[in-house]
């Protein structure tokens, strides 16, 4: 298989492995839940999980994939702001936790690249 025909699939894995863990610890997420958003944080962090498995899902599927990797790109820069607030969060926590959270920041500008490298791929093939 070649790498562009593994790199939806990679983005799909990276999803779907997020998307089970805000299931299966709900509670690391539902920190990082900006307070400017109304309701429970948990009900975000259903939402989002629900999202990732979903736009996993898309990714997957030829047929699906275009629209699926540009949403996915959306998704990645609507979830930038939980981010920040881990950042913000931790930023008095020991290094390594920092870096993390900190780490988490610049990294959003490569995965809205590989979604939208996964749209423009998808495209050719159509």
């Amino acid at each position: 298989m070649s790498r562009s025909a593994r790199s939806p699939l990679l983005l799909a894995g990276l999803l779907a492995a997020a998307g089970v863990a805000h299931f299966a610890a709900p509670r690391t997420f539902d920190a990082i839940v900006p307070r400017a958003l109304p309701g429970e944080p948990r009900t975000w962090t259903r939402a989002s999980g629900v999202a990732e498995l979903a736009l996993a899902a898309g990714l997957a599927l030829p047929r699906t994939r275009k629209a699926a990797a540009l949403t996915t790109a959306a998704f990645f820069v609507g979830v930038f702001p939980a981010n920040v607030k881990m950042a913000l969060d931790w930023r008095d926590r020991p290094a390594p936790l920092k870096a993390a959270a900190y780490g988490r920041l610049p990294l959003q500008l490569p995965l809205v690249l590989w979604a939208r490298s996964v749209a423009k791929n998808a495209e050719g093939r159509s």
